[in-house]
């Protein structure tokens, strides 16, 4: 790779789709019995705040414990399959045709590109599998004898992300001084500072000010679109192949983990 190539870093929440994709699989949930209606109306309740307004970090601390403890005991092979069977009906019709384009200019210009979730990785690798991207990073739950345990390895989250994307640099050679990343979270304020060309998609109230003031790219993404109307046949073309790099991938959030939990 090019020494002055960079990359381009795409959050997946109200930057790529028009939804929360961990919330978005209540419904598919309880109906496969791992949650109870309860959980699926504070889910709902919990997906209607974040779209009205985005998540500060306390919510995302609630939202993370409340998770960790919501999928203690869940069979990891059950999770993998009702987000299969469900992912065309809940998450394709949610993507915003300006991501879309954007993950088309930056292939075509050479770079690769990258997903990095705070959802966990049974969602994020599968919806970049769809879009066709180089690598999916998202959290990383414990799993013993085919069940998450609770424990969260590795929270794709605030400074995390901005340190995967460190590493991410040194091991494939992207220069981040030339790289792009987008989100619409004030939380992920690591995450931009990280590259050369930060971008503002959607932001809440706090990251459009210090957009603003900073001179950021600000894009307000409006057409969320059917999928499969919109990414080229070429990309569909790879896009098993890039189900396989990204699950490979997105090993690094355990590596990543185990290097600082030594330290």
């Amino acid at each position: 790779m090019d020494s002055q190539q960079g990359a381009a870093f795409f959050d997946l929440d109200k930057t790529i789709l028009a939804t929360s994709s961990a919330l978005a699989f209540a419904k598919p949930f309880y109906r496969g019995g791992l949650i109870s209606r309860s959980d699926v109306i504070r889910s709902a309740y919990a997906q209607f705040m974040f779209l009205a307004g985005g998540a500060d970090h306390d919510q995302m601390e609630a939202m993370r414990q409340y998770m960790s403890t919501l999928v203690a005991g869940w069979n990891v092979a059950k999770v993998q399959q009702i987000v299969a069977e469900t992912l065309d009906d809940i998450i394709t019709p949610a993507i915003y045709e300006e991501a879309v384009a954007l993950i088309e200019s930056h292939h075509d210009a050479g770079r690769e590109v990258i997903i990095i979730s705070s959802s966990g990785t049974e969602v994020v690798e599968p919806i970049g599998a769809r879009l066709g991207v180089d690598i999916a990073v998202g959290s990383q739950l414990m799993i013993d004898n085919g069940e998450y345990t609770g424990e969260i390895l590795f929270y794709a989250y605030g400074e995390n992300k901005a340190q995967a994307m460190r590493d991410l640099a040194a091991e494939r050679g992207y220069d981040l001084a030339h790289s792009y990343a987008y989100t619409d979270s004030i939380t992920d304020l690591p995450m931009l500072e990280a590259v050369g060309h930060p971008n503002a998609v959607n932001p809440d109230d706090a990251l459009r000010a210090i957009a603003t003031e900073r001179g950021w790219e600000i894009a307000d993404f409006q057409r969320p679109i059917e999928m499969s109307t919109r990414l080229p046949r070429k990309r569909q073309a790879v896009a098993a192949a890039s189900a396989s790099a990204a699950i490979g991938a997105v090993a690094l959030g355990a590596t990543w983990y185990a290097r600082h939990r030594r330290g």
